[in-house]
């Protein structure tokens, strides 16, 4: 059994929140995304987050260490967008490997610190696999429905690129995140579990969709139940939901994962939904006392937080959920 699945059996575990809110709030140049190494290249680079564990690694660092000062259990790696079909729209597919090692390190290296101050209370690291831009299931011409902008076996290959850089910088899970699309999903799974069986990992694997709207389904049309078994031969650590809705629009949905899945249950939904100035405004307070009734409902085995959550939000997650006792795992439900 891996070290967290024991500690799953005993407590919620907390995730981080939003990487790259906390990146938003530094105001960055498009000088300071560039940093020296890259002061000269060609492309504009400002709103590349992922670039910035090399050419800012201190700010990096700084949002690993105020979440795990908040609390959490399990930080994420600053690599949502690392991989080559993500990094080409600046035309830096060369550096993904480079990026997600180092991405991994920064983040191992935050954790093990604070494992370090409280060995009760171990830190992991979470390699952060995110949806790409590109779609497998859907066309992005309106009037061209056949077409695809990538085929299945071309994400496998991105995915296990990543996968392996990841697993080279130290991850304990991979977490494959904000899944729109199933079938990319299904390409992730389908790289990790091979690279795992290549190289003999024993690194767990989390999923975690995303609803998009109040109809109940993924944007290639699934609904949480059918998701669920979709991706239930990945055999995950957890499934959960992320991103899209905050916490009361995502209520109905983690209830019914719960449910259904097997496995344990995650929830790191968005601080509320966003203004129309793109911002989120829920109150650390108002967040942590939704998510406080899926804890005590019974739904939730591990819990953070997307776009719009800070620290303070984590925190006050934190203070209202440790002390509600994790939902248990059922034996494997009839369909």
């Amino acid at each position: 059994m891996h070290k967290i699945e024991k500690l799953l059996q005993d407590r919620i575990l907390f995730l981080d929140g939003a990487m790259g809110t906390m990146i938003q709030k530094h105001k960055l140049t498009e000088e300071q995304y560039r940093g020296s190494r890259f002061s000269d290249y060609i492309h504009p680079l400002k709103g590349n987050n992922d670039l910035l564990s090399i050419t800012q690694p201190e700010i990096i660092t700084q949002i690993h260490n105020d979440f795990l000062e908040a609390g959490a259990d399990i930080i994420e790696t600053n690599t949502f967008n690392t991989t080559t079909v993500s990094m080409a729209d600046y035309y830096m597919e060369d550096l993904v490997d480079e990026l997600n090692i180092v991405s991994a390190q920064l983040a191992r290296s935050a954790a093990d610190a604070y494992t370090a101050k409280n060995p009760d209370k171990p830190r992991f690291v979470a390699g952060s696999l995110g949806p790409t831009n590109k779609t497998t299931s859907l066309s992005p011409d309106v009037n061209n429905p056949g077409y695809r902008a990538i085929d299945f076996d071309e994400l496998v290959v991105a995915y296990k690129q990543q996968a392996d850089a990841l697993a080279q910088g130290g991850v304990d899970i991979f977490l494959i995140e904000t899944v729109f699309d199933t079938l990319n999903c299904k390409a992730a799974i389908f790289a990790i579990l091979e690279l795992k069986d290549e190289q003999n990992l024993d690194i767990p694997i989390m999923i975690s969709g995303t609803i998009t709207d109040a109809s109940g389904r993924t944007l290639s049309g699934q609904t949480v139940e059918a998701f669920w078994y979709s991706v239930s031969h990945a055999n995950p650590l957890s499934i959960g939901l992320n991103c899209a809705l905050g916490a009361d629009q995502m209520r109905p949905f983690i209830k019914e994962l719960s449910d259904k899945a097997w496995c344990r249950i995650s929830a790191h939904p968005n601080a509320g939904l966003p203004n129309e100035f793109g911002e989120y405004d829920e109150t650390p307070e108002s967040m942590s006392a939704v998510v406080g009734e899926f804890a005590s409902s019974g739904f939730l085995n591990i819990v953070g937080g997307c776009c719009g959550t800070t620290p303070e939000h984590l925190k006050a997650i934190i203070d209202r959920v440790e002390s509600e006792k994790p939902r248990v795992v059922p034996a494997v439900i009839s369909k």
